[in-house]
């Protein structure tokens, strides 16, 4: 066992503090990586607090996390000593089922995917994510960062990019496409570059016009207000694609007013709080209700090569370990540009 120091929630909404991990000695096919950034994602508060039900503790959350390869096991054939590789929401799954035969190891049905933390991994034992210096991996479940991507801005690509690359691809964002992305923070703006970077006609709704010359900057043709009730009357059957990535109850028949027929309302932010539904809502125009979540080990290569191809990656505020608890306020606040990033080499 290596111990490395980390930065935890020692309980349900206490506040993260500097402490010490163990991490599993490498083994066959593992890889130790040195974290050099961890993004922080709105899904780290939800579970550090408990949002979306009970959770285990001490917890280091993290799964957006960018670094350098420093071991590798035996058996390893896929990275070296001194690869750039990033490490996603996931670090295993059962590797048999229908779904993570087919790349879809997000949607393991054997189990299901085993998290980068707050999970219990193989071996019996917690799973413990980025906000570390050091994290030890199995070869399948880690992914290259293409050269032509900073880590710091890479970091996000491993939740907040892929999260919205997989729906947008999905539903065949492109040409000819009219694509609404909803809400415009940390997952939002990456939305809005990717579907802009695929050829579609981009729409941001948000609440308010405050980050519109941000919106138009990274790529909206159109950027509108939710707050202004003229908005809905004025894009009525407009989208073939709307991509919710708000975690706020929202006034889903509203929304649904927005698509055109065939389209699809796709949920990627994920309200701590049920939301209500008129039926009558899908049933007139035929359209869909979805969700998704995050993507597979080969779409999230995908969608770090893609970004690379583009020449982006997130828009972020580089932090030290030491403002971790600020920031989670602060993204609380919708006070960000958009992704938090902690330069680890402060933990």
């Amino acid at each position: 066992m290596t111990t490395v120091a980390a930065y935890a929630a020692p309980s349900a909404k206490a506040p993260l503090e500097r402490t010490t991990i163990e991490r599993r000695e490498v083994g066959e096919f593992d890889v130790l990586i040195d974290i050099k950034f961890a993004g922080i994602c709105h899904s780290d508060i939800h579970q550090a607090r408990e949002g979306w039900g009970e959770a285990i503790f001490p917890m280091v959350p993290g799964h957006e996390i960018a670094g350098v390869v420093s071991e590798v096991g035996p058996g390893v054939t896929k990275f070296a000593v001194g690869d750039r590789v990033g490490v996603g929401c996931m670090v295993d799954s059962c590797r048999e089922c229908e779904n993570c035969k087919a790349g879809l190891e997000q949607y393991c049905t054997g189990g299901g995917m085993i998290g980068t933390y707050n999970a219990v991994g193989k071996d019996g034992e917690p799973t413990y994510g980025g906000y570390s210096q050091k994290i030890v991996v199995d070869e399948n479940y880690v992914v290259r960062v293409p050269d032509g991507l900073a880590l710091d801005v890479a970091a996000p690509l491993l939740c907040a990019g892929i999260t919205t690359y997989s729906p947008l691809k999905h539903w065949k964002a492109g040409p000819g496409k009219k694509v609404a992305v909803l809400g415009m923070g940390g997952l939002g703006h990456m939305g809005v570059k990717i579907a802009h970077a695929l050829g579609a006609e981009v729409t941001v709704l948000s609440q308010s016009l405050r980050k519109k010359d941000d919106g138009l900057r990274l790529g909206a043709d159109h950027y509108y207000a939710t707050s202004d009730p003229d908005t809905f009357k004025k894009l009525a059957g407009t989208f073939d694609v709307i991509l919710s990535t708000v975690s706020a109850p929202l006034n889903l028949d509203a929304y649904l007013s927005l698509l055109r027929t065939d389209g699809a309302f796709v949920n990627v932010g994920a309200p701590e709080e049920p939301v209500a539904l008129n039926l009558f809502s899908v049933i007139g125009g035929r359209k869909t209700l979805a969700g998704s979540g995050i993507g597979g080990i080969q779409e999230t290569q995908e969608m770090l090569d893609f970004c690379a191809a583009h020449g982006f990656g997130a828009e972020i505020e580089l932090i030290s370990a030491s403002e971790i608890n600020d920031a989670y306020e602060r993204v609380l606040a919708s006070d960000v540009r958009y992704r938090f990033v902690i330069d680890t080499a402060t933990i």
